[in-house]
């Protein structure tokens, strides 16, 4: 068996930090690696455990969640950040995606989807509930940008679809019939061509400007 996804937990409430962990305390490929109740913490800890995946709380004492990450995968770019935040999709998770957050998740979600998600952003692919992610779509503006948009090739387009339906890599290369290289390129193509940094902002652009719509319920 392969080694299991190393883990570390952010939070400041201690119930729910616990409640994290008891979550993932079965899971066969999990192991929680470490634990953090503050921001400054978090960065000390993702340092002593190397951790493949943190779940990082948005609102943290002494360093928030967008400051923390920005410091975490300032040292280690490999790491994967998922944000957690309450019931609603908080504006500031926006921030948290500019900083290298590859996703976020509601506190109160299922066991299984911490599960997925956590397996998927260790890949390194994103995870964008699409609840969460329609709730995001209210604090953008109106944005087109019908010049990156007419820039994509129809392939880029389909690829920047599936991206938006939280798709990895493998799963593009086998719906589109083709290489994970070649959906790499696509993706790296699809960044430059909307002018962002990140698949998670590839995605939220695409959305905010009518290119893919967010999945039903």
């Amino acid at each position: 068996m392969e080694h299991p996804i190393r883990v570390l937990v952010v939070d400041d409430h201690f119930v729910v930090r616990k409640g994290v962990c008891a979550l993932l305390a079965n899971a066969f490929d999990i192991l929680v690696v470490g634990e953090a109740e503050d921001g400054r913490q978090a960065v000390e800890e993702a340092e002593r455990c190397v951790p493949q995946v943190i779940l990082m709380d948005l609102r943290l004492p002494k360093v928030d969640g967008v400051e923390a990450t920005r410091r975490i995968l300032a040292a280690q770019p490999k790491i994967g950040i998922l944000m957690l935040t309450g019931t609603d999709a908080d504006a500031e998770v926006l921030n948290a995606i500019k900083a290298g957050a590859l996703g976020y998740l509601a506190k109160s979600s299922q066991r299984e989807e911490f599960l997925e998600a956590i397996r998927q952003v260790a890949r390194g692919e994103v995870w964008l509930p699409p609840r969460l992610t329609r709730q995001l779509m209210n604090h953008f503006k109106p944005h087109p940008a019908p010049e990156a948009v007419e820039s994509l090739t129809g392939r880029e387009s389909e690829v920047l679809a599936l991206l938006a339906r939280g798709r990895s890599n493998r799963r593009i290369a086998e719906e589109l019939s083709i290489s994970e290289v070649t959906v790499r390129t696509h993706v790296s193509h699809i960044l430059d061509k909307l002018g962002v940094s990140n698949r998670v902002e590839a995605v939220l652009h695409a959305l905010r400007s009518g290119l893919v719509q967010p999945e039903a319920p």
